[in-house]
């Protein structure tokens, strides 16, 4: 399993978020939140502590709504929830057998994106090269 591939998803999920202006931003990032905490509860193997994820998440992307640290904790989470799915032989993905552990390396780099305060790559990106066009 390459480690690279699931980097360049977190990336183009960023970057892909930066398209959507504040505070939209971070709220739909909440929502996002909200449905991977529900990704495994139509067959991921852990019985009720699946509802008890789902809950916690929802918790996360609740207080999400107003900040991107909650936002970030429920990536993090996530992650390890995935990390549980990889070594109990229950992917995320039924037939790709290493989906969960490829999603447990992507969450991480959304997480810190969402602790940075979620920030436009694509506005970071414009200050940069007007900045270098100036100086």
């Amino acid at each position: 399993m390459s480690v690279v591939v699931p980097i360049m998803i977190g990336v183009g999920y960023v970057c892909l978020m930066s398209l959507i202006r504040e505070p939209h931003r971070r709220r739909f990032n909440a929502i996002m939140v909200a449905g991977a905490g529900a990704a495994y509860l139509s067959g991921g193997g852990f019985g009720p502590w699946e509802f008890a994820f789902t809950a916690v998440m929802t918790y996360c992307a609740y207080r999400g709504l107003e900040s991107w640290t909650f936002v970030g904790i429920g990536w993090l989470l996530h992650t390890g929830w995935d990390l549980l799915h990889h070594l109990h032989g229950n992917p995320i993905i039924p037939f790709a057998d290493h989906s969960s552990l490829g999603c447990a390396i992507c969450d991480p780099v959304i997480a810190v994106w969402c602790f940075s305060g979620g920030p436009s790559v694509i506005g970071l990106l414009r200050v940069r090269l007007v900045r270098s066009r100036v100086g």
